[in-house]
């Protein structure tokens, strides 16, 4: 009677239903072996959240096998061969666990090849808006760190990988949020921008101080339509900015976004 109460029990805990085990009068041996059952019929339970994990990897072999076992372990119960009944239950529990670790190993490498894929997209992105020559020595980090996280993942440490894909994200974490100082600057109107070179020298993202409106007049006497007289630009004149305390320039001034700061000296 013993037995058949204990190998009861060993299927509702299988199933997820909560139990009083206080209840029956169970020897202290016994009482022990349930709880560590109890535990791996937690773990399996763990990879049939639907909702969390994909179907895809729920629905292992080792899943199925701990189905299959479960059926026969019920089918043994039901016609009283207890001994079968309790070895079909056994293995249908490790072949439980056997799923939760292969379900927690498919969800590392996801989670691996998904930061590794954000960080990937995230250095282009910095590339194309030139922050690759502004921070050169942490984008050079940066790479290095690219390489680690792939060299990681094809060595199967996925932790490492992981580790390595998200110090990635750290670094640019912010940076995308400006652009580095333009290198050129196309000439808009009088008329609407008031555009002269004494007012586009005092721009934040150009020198911010009208008073270096020569440096930029030295650096286009020779696309000026007139280079005696720095008054003189026409709209859609492309100006050359340069650098005048060794700040990184690069590419073409557009409106409506945020540049960084010019270095003070």
């Amino acid at each position: 009677m013993k037995r058949a109460v204990m190998i009861a029990l060993l299927f509702t805990l299988i199933m997820g239903v909560q139990v009083f085990a206080q209840q029956f009068d169970l020897p202290e041996p016994v009482l022990g072996d349930i709880t560590a059952i109890a535990a791996f019929a937690q773990a399996a339970s763990s990879d049939a959240r639907a909702g969390v994990i994909p179907r895809s990897i729920r629905n292992n072999e080792y899943f199925l096998e701990s189905v299959r076992l479960k059926g026969l372990a019920d089918t043994a119960y039901e016609s009283g061969d207890y001994d079968a009944s309790e070895r079909y239950a056994e293995e249908s529990l490790r072949y439980a666990q056997l799923s939760d670790e292969y379900v927690a190993l498919q969800l590392k490498i996801r989670e691996a090849d998904r930061t590794i894929a954000q960080a990937k997209d995230g250095m282009d992105g910095a590339a194309a808006k030139g922050l690759d020559k502004v921070y050169p020595n942490e984008w050079a980090q940066g790479q290095a760190l690219y390489t680690e996280a792939v060299n990681a993942r094809a060595s199967e440490d996925w932790d490492g990988a992981i580790a390595a894909a998200r110090r990635i994200l750290a670094m640019l974490e912010g940076a995308q949020d400006s652009l580095p100082l333009p290198a050129q600057y196309t000439v808009r109107t009088w008329l609407g921008e008031k555009d002269c070179l004494w007012n586009i020298a005092g721009y934040s993202w150009v020198y911010g101080d009208p008073q270096k409106w020569r440096i930029l007049y030295n650096a286009n006497k020779a696309k000026m339509p007139d280079a005696n007289n720095p008054n003189v630009i026409e709209p859609g004149m492309i100006l050359d900015i340069p650098s005048i305390n060794n700040e990184v320039r690069y590419g073409m001034w557009r409106p409506g976004v945020s540049y960084l700061e010019l270095p003070r000296r």
